[in-house]
């Protein structure tokens, strides 16, 4: 059994990779360079087993996620993303992250060789599924803060080249200036019809130089200041409202804990109101004794805001007809069907989208997806 075999060698295969990652070209490998790439996976992949060997196997999602790449909020995926982010910190490639999870692999199949340590088929389905989530994580978030990093960097060169050019055309808009003044009082011919034709030009380049850097100036202020703000206070604050509505209705309701480094962006009343609304919607239709779960998370460049429910899954046709106005598909008729109508517009105003997923005879997903901002410096 691949559960016993990982338990009882685990160390064995911790020192496997590290053995195989220092025999790459240029990666020098360490704890604490790993500490969220193989060790931390072994024991979630550990744990993963142990779950599916009991009633309820699908519980294991929460750790290592869904099958088939389906995005989702999960243990394992968080600890991935941070390992990405360590090996870019460190300047390595993308085929360095792949390569981290490939040494594991290799190196649970040749110990189990040596071993002759049998696994069963679904076991191997498990550790595939863990290895594709965990890869596909990882070199996305690494290909996220590369992007970002080297968007962040084009954006401040030109923005320096730009205010050098404005710059030195001021300087020699002025020089200009000076040789036209001293024309027009030695009544040279620029003192005519051409030269006053000349100054007005002169001074409509002015005038044009000093908006430009007004407009450099307040780019950088708006992108600065006015769009981005911290997802987690933001579920906080939604939290805190939305645990009196479910108290009221009856209702569990969780809240997934969510990174602190992650920023959105967008009109936070807006979203505050659009999210309310999906979170009173969950609550009227989940069923007794389940409960709703909100959860948000980084997925490349974007942000992933989830409201799961247990309502039973959608009847035929709904999920196409779930935004529009006065649209009521469910037992419970009360209200006016405006609520995920009024999100949708919210969410979109925002620059995101609303979305919602059917997951038959188990419930709903409805996912607002927003831009990712970099944390501020």
């Amino acid at each position: 059994m691949m559960y016993e075999f990982l338990i009882n060698n685990r160390t064995d295969l911790a020192v496997r990779c590290r053995e195989k990652v220092a025999l790459r070209p240029g990666r020098i490998a360490s704890e604490a360079q790993l500490r969220n790439g193989v060790p931390m996976f072994l024991d979630q992949l550990i744990r993963t087993l142990a779950i599916e060997r009991t009633s309820t196997p699908m519980e294991s999602r929460s750790i290592s996620g869904p099958a088939g790449g389906g995005l989702a909020l999960s243990e394992m995926g968080i600890s991935a993303a941070e390992h990405g982010r360590e090996l870019l910190a460190l300047g390595f490639s993308v085929d360095q992250v792949v390569h981290d999870y490939g040494d594991l692999c290799q190196a649970i199949t040749d110990l189990a060789i040596e071993r002759d340590a049998p696994f069963q088929i679904d076991e191997f389905r498990t550790l595939n599924r863990c290895l594709d989530n965990a890869i596909a994580d990882a070199v996305t978030e690494f290909s996220y803060q590369r992007d970002s990093v080297a968007a962040a960097k084009l954006a401040k060169d030109n923005n320096e080249r730009l205010g050098y050019f404005v710059h030195e055309l001021r300087n020699l808009l002025g020089t200009t200036a000076l040789a036209f003044t001293a024309a027009k009082v030695g009544n040279l011919n620029l003192s005519g019809a051409t030269g006053t034709i000349l100054e007005k030009s002169i001074f409509n380049l002015s005038k044009l130089i000093d908006t430009s850097l007004d407009d450099i100036k307040e780019i950088g202020r708006r992108e600065g200041e006015l769009l981005s703000f911290s997802l987690s206070a933001f579920i906080e604050e939604a939290q805190a409202s939305a645990e009196l509505s479910a108290e009221k209705s009856g209702c569990k309701f969780k809240v997934q804990a969510v990174d602190t480094d992650l920023q959105i962006s967008g009109n936070r009343p807006l979203l505050l109101a659009a999210l309310a609304n999906i979170l009173q919607n969950a609550f009227k239709f989940t069923q007794a004794d389940t409960e709703v779960v909100l959860s948000a998370y980084a997925s490349a460049d974007r942000i992933r805001i989830d409201v799961t429910d247990h309502c039973g899954g959608l009847p035929p046709g709904a999920e196409q007809s779930m935004f529009l106005p006065f649209s009521q598909s469910g037992k419970n008729r009360t209200g006016a069907g405006l609520g995920l109508t009024i999100a949708k517009q919210s969410v979109v105003a925002s620059g995101g989208n609303l979305s919602v997923h059917n997951v038959p005879e188990v419930g709903c997903i409805f996912t607002i997806s927003l831009p990712r901002r970099s944390v501020a410096a």
